[in-house]
């Protein structure tokens, strides 16, 4: 297994530089939604945070440092708000049939969608850096796959552990990232919806038939 990545990101202790740092990551944030990563410079940035260059190198070294923290922070927001919304839906408790399921990924899809759609410019920008590939998602994934496993667990019952995680590692690469994609392109609201609703279909359709395929 390779060595887990050192964080180079420098963590002020005080309110004050906390709260420049802060500063500095919304500025890059609004920045990198509107231009687009590659077309902001940390001079830009500075001058939109009204910072001085070296202060912003004091927090932030290279550019790459911000799109690492804020791409954190955006896997941090839509892991907390997918734990807290996920276990609280409204679809069938107990499902039996292939209607039921489509409305589970339904919901669940629905969540992803909201939560990226509060940072939809952000996400846009993220998604179109090679980097978002390269370190945000494979850091991502396990933990998002470990909500799932719960969520499958507690609407298809209990089985063999493997399935378990196939359907979680399935339920991941085909549904947060087709909602991811929808969210990054630049798609009409009614194509993104209807893309979405056609992915639960799909997704729904194959968990009730793996479900069937096991009795």
């Amino acid at each position: 297994m390779p060595p887990k990545p050192v964080d180079r990101r420098i963590r002020p202790k005080q309110e004050r530089a906390k709260a420049t740092r802060e500063h500095i990551l919304d500025t890059a944030a609004e920045l990198f939604g509107q231009r687009g990563i590659d077309n902001t410079s940390t001079n830009v940035i500075a001058a939109h945070a009204r910072i001085s260059i070296g202060t912003l190198y004091r927090y932030f070294p290279e550019r790459s440092f911000l799109v690492d923290e804020l791409l954190d922070r955006l896997i941090t927001d839509v892991e907390q708000d997918f734990t807290q919304r996920v276990f609280s839906l409204t679809v069938e408790t107990s499902p039996t049939s292939s209607d039921d399921y489509v409305a589970i990924a339904s919901e669940i899809l629905d969540v992803f969608a909201d939560a990226l759609a509060a940072k939809s410019d952000l996400v846009r920008a993220l998604v179109r850096s090679v980097q978002f590939y390269s370190s945000g998602l494979p850091e991502f994934e396990p933990r998002l796959r470990m909500l799932l496993k719960l969520i499958v667990i507690q609407f298809v019952g209990p089985g063999h552990d493997h399935d378990h995680d196939m359907m979680s590692w399935v339920l991941v690469n085909t549904g947060f990232a087709a909602v991811l994609r929808a969210s990054a392109d630049d798609v009409a609201d009614s194509d993104r919806a209807a893309a979405i609703a056609m992915t639960a279909r799909m997704i729904g359709t194959w968990l009730y038939a793996e479900l069937r395929r096991h009795e």
